[in-house]
């Protein structure tokens, strides 16, 4: 019954109540260890006379965060044998506890998430406090509920509630769970033992029913009603999800219980979890769940002992969007913000935006209006340095002027106390350059948000050689506490993110202006997961930020970069993307893109002005040509990235492109995906290229060496790529999810 890692205990009380506790920290994950002692803790507890009924809870207040995954790459590898199909579902959950001669309740505090909540549900009753979160989150894993959830939570909370807490991945809490049917009773922490106890002996002694949620059908809908949930189900599915097949699993495995009984659809999913276990869907989402976890951990940082110094107030220079989503997302987390700018127009401009940005949450119920009021009171306005005295970090978010941005600099070092931070929001201006004019280097840092601030998860926090370890440890505690994703990397143009994604739409460009249709090439993208293509991320960006940050990277990778002059010609002509209703597309008033048939005359300019020719081979490109000739190039200066020591991990940039571009996560980031295909192949394709199209698709020295040996991109040997996983179990896929939900 005991293990060094994970185990299960039996504690029998006066009353002849068993009780079984969970231990594994941090939060009582179902390691295997704990699932054979739970086995053995739970026949013990059934072949002992003095145990009437049995209670199952979770040690220090977290019932439990699911199964360990940690083990899935264990197992993808061949590392650790799976146990047999069924062996928790069937075996342990129904043929042990649900089948039991005793009846069991389980008793939940904080988590009880994926293999957890079945746990639970394979008791007789549940009884939970309000903060708990009972969830089903295994679909953000790509794989379905392997421990029996299929089959129970659709006869506990009816079939449409099911599909939606386990297509959506969203956990519910207390108060809910009991209106939807998922728990018996909801009692404040201290009465939950006392309450599970009592409840357990009423359902021995027939005060309350004895319910094996397996069997249970008053709360099924009749079955064509059903079928056509789960028709119309599958048809939101396919429409949300095009690419992924596990969603599609799960609602069959659902189906094979409802029309066949829940034996027949226990046994359906076992087979297919063990199936979907070892796909690259689910090996993708794996390696990005650790990945995630992974960026706080900054070899010669996070391991020198500092702790965090606490940041109370912050300044904002510049109330534009990006400055005002910023904004948004500090006072959201209580922290008191100082947002100035240059008039008084302006300021009420960006004062405006961050009420708007919260009384959106407001409309959506995310907020409530006392809340509102909270939350803006912590936003003051600032036309001068003079309230700049007591701050603890600024955030610089004017536009990218070096000038300005050194003066700016300047001003804060005479105003602002020795201790603050100087941050940076530039998106592709080198810090070195913008803090030229100051002695306080080691103070100065990047603090890259993507927009919309208050709800892209990433934030870019950007080192030079000067800035001091205790900064970068301040500003990844900072990004913990807004719920931001932090990823440490190196100063150089465009950081990571611009830095690995700038030949994204260059290499649209160059396809454009040789044939390939502007359309075709955002449909081909889409369809292979991104949120929107090139064209019209570059629409939703303004020709503005585009022309500027794309001049940044002419100027510095010359030899690379592809220069066409489309969107200056489309500029000139009053174009400057969606805020103008005029871009690569139109747009009606209502937002919706529509192709523009005007847009030939701008190609045919600007190729002119290239002086290149149309490609018969670019006009009739597929799909898989297109989205290659795209992403291809981002792999190869994703590389340079890598080599020159930018990014620590390979793991960084793959989260990086999942929450800064909306790379697919399925697909497991930019580097992850790129070994699925190889470096070898990789490298090919882009010699040819190179051959036929010129230096923009040359292959960098990194990916050449790796694809002669026939190697991974992605190297051993790079520092801190690996993960520890034994520190890093399962424990609640909550972060996991809602950051999922966001990109």
């Amino acid at each position: 019954m005991s293990s060094s890692k994970g185990r299960t205990t039996l504690e029998v009380g006066a009353d002849g109540v068993g009780i079984i506790t969970l231990i594994n920290p941090p939060v009582n994950s179902l390691s295997f260890d704990v699932l054979y002692s739970l086995k053995e803790t739970y026949e013990l507890a059934l072949k002992k006379d003095d145990v009437k009924a049995i209670v199952v809870t979770g040690a220090k207040g977290k019932f439990s965060g699911g199964f360990d995954i940690s083990a899935f790459g264990k197992i993808q590898e061949g590392n650790v044998q799976a146990p047999k199909p069924g062996f928790v579902s069937l075996e342990i959950l129904s043929d042990l506890v649900a089948a039991a001669k005793k009846p069991s309740v389980a008793a939940i505090d904080g988590l009880a998430l994926g293999g957890g909540l079945e746990v639970a549900m394979g008791c007789h009753a549940r009884i939970s406090t309000p903060t708990a979160q009972l969830g089903l989150p295994e679909l953000t894993l790509g794989v379905i509920p392997g421990f029996g959830g299929t089959q129970a939570l659709p006869r506990l909370v009816g079939i449409a509630k099911a599909l939606e807490m386990m297509l959506t991945s969203k956990p519910v809490k207390g108060e809910e769970a009991l209106n939807i049917g998922l728990v018996d009773a909801v009692v404040s922490p201290d009465e939950l033992l006392n309450t599970a106890r009592r409840w357990a002996l009423d359902i021995l002694e027939g005060k309350k029913p004895w319910v094996i949620s397996y069997y249970k059908t008053d709360k099924l809908e009749p079955l064509g009603e059903a079928r056509e949930i789960l028709k119309f189900a599958r048809a939101q599915t396919r429409k949300r999800a095009p690419n992924l097949n596990h969603p599609l699993v799960c609602i069959d495995v659902i189906e094979v219980g409802i029309v066949s009984g829940s034996r027949a659809g226990l046994w359906k999913e076992a087979e297919a979890f063990q199936g979907l276990l070892l796909s690259d869907t689910c090996r993708s989402l794996v390696h990005v769940f650790f990945s995630q976890r992974g960026t706080t951990k900054v070899p010669g940082v996070t391991d020198l002992g500092l702790k965090p110094r606490q940041v109370k107030k912050v300044a904002i220079l510049g109330g534009g969007l990006m400055g005002s989503g910023i904004a948004t997302a500090l006072i959201m987390s209580n922290y008191s913000v100082i947002l100035k700018e240059v008039n008084d127009k302006f300021l009420q401009s960006g004062i405006a935006r961050v009420k708007a940005n919260l009384q959106s949450r407001v409309k959506k119920g995310q907020m409530s209006q006392e809340k509102f009021e909270k939350t803006l009171s912590l936003l003051k306005g600032a036309l001068d340095y003079e309230s700049f005295r007591d701050v603890d970090m600024v955030i610089e978010a004017v536009i990218e002027n070096v000038s300005l941005k050194q003066q700016i600099f300047s001003d804060l070092e005479k105003y602002c106390p020795p201790h603050c931070i100087l941050a940076s929001n530039t998106s592709t201006i080198d810090l070195n350059l913008i803090g030229e004019k100051t002695k306080s280097q080691d103070r100065i840092i990047g603090a890259h948000f993507f927009s919309p601030a208050h709800v892209m998860p990433l934030l870019e926090i950007v080192r030079t050689p000067k800035t001091s370890a205790q900064v970068i440890i301040d500003l990844l505690d900072v990004g913990k506490k807004i719920k931001k994703t932090p990823v440490v990397v190196g100063n150089c143009t465009g950081f990571a993110v611009n830095r690995m994604f700038f030949p994204y739409t260059q290499a649209a460009l160059l396809l454009v202006e040789r044939g390939t249709d502007v359309y075709q090439i955002d449909k081909a993208i889409t369809k292979f997961g991104m949120p929107m293509g090139p064209f019209r991320l570059c629409d939703l960006v303004g020709f503005g930020v585009a022309i500027a940050t794309g001049g940044q990277f002419v100027l510095n990778f010359p030899e690379r970069t592809y220069k066409s002059m489309l969107i200056p010609l489309m500029q000139e002509d009053k174009r400057a993307g969606e805020t103008t209703r005029r871009g690569f597309y139109v747009y009606d008033e209502k937002r919706r893109a529509n192709p523009d048939p005007e847009l030939k005359k701008f190609i045919e300019k600007a190729r002119d002005i290239s002086g290149v020719t149309v490609d018969p081979k670019l006009t009739k490109l597929s799909d898989k040509d297109i989205v290659e000739m795209i992403f291809f190039p981002v792999v190869n200066e994703a590389c340079r990235v890598l080599a020159e020591g930018i990014a620590v991990k390979a793991s960084d940039l793959d989260i990086s492109a999942i929450m800064g571009m909306g790379f697919p996560p399925y697909r497991g980031g930019i580097l992850f995906w790129a070994d699925s295909l190889g470096s070898k192949y990789i490298c090919s394709r882009l010699e040819q290229w190179s051959n036929l199209y010129g230096g923009f698709f040359k292959p960098c020295s990194y990916l050449a060496e790796r694809a002669a040996k026939g190697a991974p991109l992605v190297r051993n040997s790079i520092p801190g790529f690996y993960i520890n996983t034994s520190s890093l179990v399962a424990s609640s896929y909550v972060e996991f999810v809602f950051c999922l939900c966001r990109v």
